[in-house]
């Protein structure tokens, strides 16, 4: 992210910056929760410690000042890990020699390390909405600052039935930016935190990557993924597959290595080869040393399983099926994991879900991307840092990947911004993390803008953005107004989502129609007092983009000033089809880009949008943690 150790912060501003982490508790006894040169409290902290039995926090000199539990006779003591991994990445203290076994070794640190932390446990086996709605309450009227919330919903459901979107639109209301996961679904129309007062996060990757190798008995050596702390063995051991697996299944069932069929008596000091990668606990469960697994392309980014597993590419995998089937006594061995240099990154996870949404069409969602893939964060001794039932270790750090991993990155930047400028509006710290990310190539990120938004975060940079693109309470008043259909004195008038000050632009179209879109802007000088900024348009040839006025000077700080974007095209041919282009202002010291993006719905609607999604809401939202040996949870 470009966020070295040696960066230049505000401490005062920081140790006075209040992250509310709404998730499933934390871990308070991890390094990463050292209060040591911490000075007292925020003096604007309101909140309250019932973390319950056996926690504790100290009001002077904590760094989590804060904890609650929406969970009936449970502590904020963390079980999951989930809690404890997200809030040491927004703002855990400096711990050196932080590793997963020794894989990955190195300082973990959050984002802030001096800011405080508040904790709302809201998420036990379900994470239940009226626990979302109450948590938010209490985090306004304690006093946090921003907030981060690593969970959501299944599936998109209006905003009106979103507990999160409910809660976040209260929380900036009073000047609280709510940052959440984009969720794990890996498909267009599936990103969550949709509301355009919610900051919307992606999971892309970084430039390390953790891989496996395998050795065949042949000598072949082949590259998997998965986060192995040890060897399957210290020598090569027998590799089985299918009928070799089982004396009661079918061939399909053995090489599926489904539950019921695989024999321990016949695996046991061996390693299996499924053809599914979901059943490794079934595999230790049955007494084997590892297993091989195809690995769907899906899945390009490594996870801690229950036993050692190597997840391979198609052709990997063939390869080693045709050598166990013509060697009589075929030898494998699975070796720990390790980190090495990813030249790629940053590309956008395949789990990590795509826009637009099927309820607010005209808006890109998610916002940003931020690093989610193979994480190493603090976690709960109580937890399996698998998740798998029967894996019974346990670790002060682990691994993990998930747009809940970036969510809390965001979180983290944010507040990095507002130890700066701790009188911007949310808007306008979202605004300058947006218009200051990296800009990524829509042809190494399948669905462009919306699998990354407006880009990778550069919080360096968003401290200094130059413009903002703010957006007034009542301009979010209209918007919820004309979302919900309310009627009352404050909805007299429509507003189109085209008409918000959002840093980014988009419409949706009709395929084979030409059209005609503006999109008006107001944004704020926040840079030098005397600048003059020229606007220009990068991107796709076939969308005439033109911006009226082309130059914008400024003689004050806080001045402000309006431009419209007039987007043109003769029609876009097929459907689900994306044409995006950038609008840049740029000044003798910064650059302000934003993405302008024209996008086709499906042919199969008369509107040339997508399906109506079904009413049904459940009650419940989910953790967005996503491993290969098992769906997400």
């Amino acid at each position: 992210m470009g966020f070295p150790t040696t960066i230049k912060r505000s401490p005062v501003g920081e140790s006075n910056t209040i992250i509310g982490v709404i998730d499933s508790g934390i871990w308070p006894e991890s390094e990463s929760f050292s209060d040591e040169g911490f000075g007292p409290i925020p003096e604007k902290w309101k909140g309250e410690c019932q973390g319950g039995t056996n926690f504790t926090c100290n009001r002077y000199d904590r760094k989590i000042i804060g904890a609650r539990s929406y969970i009936v006779g449970d502590s904020v003591r963390d079980t999951k890990g989930h809690g404890t991994h997200a809030s040491s990445i927004a703002a855990g203290s400096h711990v050196y020699e932080a590793s997963y076994y020794g894989i990955a070794k190195g300082i973990a640190r959050g984002g802030v390390p001096s800011a405080r932390l508040a904790v709302y446990k809201v998420c036990g086996a379900f994470c239940e909405v009226r626990d979302i709605l109450k948590a938010f309450d209490d985090a306004i009227s304690d006093g946090v600052d921003i907030i981060s919330i690593s969970v959501g919903q299944d599936h998109q459901v209006d905003i009106t039935s979103d507990p999160i979107a409910i809660g976040a639109f209260h929380a900036i209301q009073k000047g609280i930016l709510t940052v959440q996961a984009a969720g794990n679904a890996g498909r267009l129309f599936s990103v969550t935190g949709f509301a355009p007062w919610i900051f919307s996060v992606a999971a892309s990757n970084t430039d390390r990557r953790i891989i496996n190798k395998v050795l065949l008995g042949d000598g072949s050596v082949l590259e998997g993924t998965s986060v192995n702390a040890f060897p399957s063995s210290q020598e090569e051991v027998p590799l089985v597959y299918g009928r070799q697996v089982t004396s009661i299944c079918s061939e399909t069932e053995a090489r599926q290595c489904s539950a019921g069929c695989l024999d321990g008596s016949l695996i046991k000091q061996k390693v299996v080869i499924c053809d599914k990668n979901n059943n490794a606990d079934l595999v230790k469960e049955a007494g084997a040393l590892g297993c091989i697994v195809p690995n769907h392309g899906r899945y390009n980014y490594s996870d801690v399983g229950p036993l050692p597993v190597a997840a391979l590419g198609i052709n990997d995998m063939n390869l080693v099926k045709t050598y166990q089937n013509s060697t009589k006594k075929p030898q494998v061995q699975i070796f720990k994991s390790q980190a090495i240099y990813n030249p790629a990154a940053p590309l956008i996870a395949s789990f990590s879900s795509r826009g637009p949404s099927k309820f607010i069409p005209d808006i890109i969602k998610p916002d940003v991307t931020a690093p989610g893939v193979e994480i190493l964060a603090a976690y709960s001794p109580m937890a399996s840092p698998s998740e798998s039932f029967i894996d019974k270790s346990s670790v002060n750090y682990t691994i993990l990947s998930g747009t809940s991993m970036a969510c809390p990155h965001v979180a983290a930047a944010a507040a990095f911004v507002k130890s700066f400028h701790p009188n911007w509006s949310p808007s306008a710290i979202k605004s300058a993390l947006m218009t200051t990310a990296w800009e990524m190539d829509p042809s190494q990120n399948l669905d462009a803008e919306f699998a990354y938004g407006s880009g990778h975060i550069d919080p360096q940079k968003a401290k200094d953005p130059g413009l903002v693109y703010d957006i007034s309470e009542e301009d979010y008043q209209m918007i919820w107004c004309n979302i919900s259909h309310s009627v009352n004195a404050s909805c007299h008038a429509k507003f189109p989502l085209r008409q918000l000050n959002y840093p980014s632009m988009v419409a949706r179209v009709d395929v084979k129609s030409a059209f005609v879109l503006s999109f008006p802007r107001t944004v704020t000088n926040v840079g030098d007092a005397n600048s003059k900024y020229v606007a220009s348009i990068q991107g796709d040839s076939k969308l005439n983009i033109r911006v009226d006025p082309n130059i914008l000077q400024f003689t004050s700080l806080n001045q402000t000033m309006s431009f419209v974007v007039t987007v043109e095209g003769k029609g876009i041919k097929s459907p689900l089809t994306i044409k995006s282009g950038s609008l840049l202002w740029t000044s003798d010291k910064h650059k302000v880009r934003s993405p302008v993006v024209v996008y086709t719905g499906n042919a199969s609607t008369s509107s040339g949008g997508v399906s109506t999604p079904s009413t049904f809401c459940k009650t419940y939202v989910i953790l967005f943690v996503c491993i290969i040996i098992a769906h997400c949870i």
